[in-house]
């Protein structure tokens, strides 16, 4: 919107189709959202309990600006435990969730016009933070003939004398696509060949459903240009908590923490006692909720391959299916727009992803199967998918 009070640069129109799906939400009585990764669970009760006796004992207070010390004990414990990886308390600071964490550490880290590399189809915000952070965004397509992995050759000869960082999202939104270990390698030898910073977006890496997940950061060579994004948004289904990490050489995260006193200067108390009690309980928390997800994303994937001009590759992590509906010859908007006005089902075009995603809709299994058994019925007796 153009107005005198706004600053010019916000004057051109920043709304996205996955920003609109928010006001389709509520457009029908018997709407079915399966637009946003927003988790259908409510946090486990038990982290709510632990986090709400916390806070009647007093921890309602500013914390350290890194973050509570316990959580950040709680964090390199998680990190030895899991993959063996040693981290030191001044390595990480807890963030207001993976986007708060994702502008901050690009405010860090880049100058004007400097270049990162993001593999597309991509996370829809990352575009307008890395130009938030003066930035500019170079794409590198994926396809789904490679199966979404990063085409190393393209990856190489998108670099230039500009170029800071590179993005990367495994498991994938919106793909749901898991970076192989030879691709995760083939980025590492990049980044060390050509000396540039890796940051890696790991807030799904509990919805690895083949294989184990396998942090960057981990590779030989790899911790001292290595910035992970981690979340218990999807996790640990608290995305309301609004709570989050950034693990980084310390150098970045003192910067970080710099840029933050004029921000927030520190995560909220309460969530950071969510986020302690949600790693101690993680076992009994995520099992249960990861194999549901899985089973979840498993039945649309069936439903799916029976739907004429639909077709999707095999799941292999997050809970978002990336569907190809090329053979309609519609756009994904129009596409999109016919199943909300003929089925009341709200889902995100691919465009909303990039350009390469043209040709495919995102759907969210944030719904029970029963949900999601009514909103394929529907879809299968319209028009264009019979």
């Amino acid at each position: 919107m153009a107005h005198r009070f706004i600053a010019k640069k916000y004057w051109k129109d920043r709304s996205t189709p996955m920003g609109k799906a928010a006001d389709e939400a509520e457009k029908y009585d018997d709407m079915i959202n399966l637009s946003l990764g927003d988790p259908d669970y409510i946090t486990d009760t038990r982290i709510i309990e632990e986090a709400f006796q916390d806070a009647k004992k007093g921890h309602t207070r500013y914390t350290e600006p890194l973050g509570e010390i316990e959580l950040r004990q709680e964090i390199v414990k998680y990190y030895d435990e899991m993959y063996g990886y040693k981290i030191q308390l001044k390595e990480l600071m807890a963030v207001v969730g993976a986007c708060h964490g994702m502008y901050l550490v690009l405010e860090a880290i880049l100058d004007e016009g400097d270049e990162v590399i993001v593999p597309e189809p991509y996370f829809t915000p990352y575009a307008q933070q890395i130009e938030m952070a003066s930035g500019k965004l170079v794409t590198v397509e994926t396809v789904e003939e490679e199966g979404f992995q990063i085409n190393i050759d393209k990856l190489k000869a998108s670099i230039t004398s500009r170029t800071k960082a590179i993005i990367i999202n495994t498991p994938n939104n919106p793909t749901g696509v898991c970076l192989s270990k030879e691709s995760l390698n083939s980025i590492a030898k990049v980044a060390i060949e050509k000396d540039l910073i890796v940051i890696a977006d790991d807030i799904y890496g509990s919805f690895s459903f083949n294989n184990p997940f396998i942090p960057l950061t981990v590779l030989e060579g790899m911790k001292e240009r290595t910035i992970t994004i981690g979340s218990f948004s999807k996790d640990y289904a608290m995305t309301g908590w609004r709570i989050g990490y950034v693990l980084a050489p310390d150098f970045i995260i003192n910067c970080i923490r710099d840029i933050n006193e004029g921000i927030c200067f520190t995560a909220p108390t309460i969530s950071q006692r969510g986020a302690i009690h949600a790693l101690r309980m993680r076992k009994q928390v995520q099992t249960p909720m990861v194999e549901e997800y899985k089973n979840r994303i498993y039945y649309a994937y069936e439903r799916i391959k029976q739907i004429p001009n639909m077709s999707v590759i095999e799941p292999e992590g997050t809970f978002y299916m990336f569907i190809n509906i090329k053979n309609t010859g519609l756009s994904s908007v129009e596409v999109s727009n016919k199943i909300l006005e003929e089925a009341h089902v709200l889902v995100i075009p691919g465009i909303a992803f990039g350009k390469s995603g043209e040709g495919y809709i995102r759907i969210a299994c944030t719904l029970g199967i029963e949900k999601l058994k009514e909103a394929f019925d529907r879809i299968e007796n319209m028009d264009i998918f019979s």
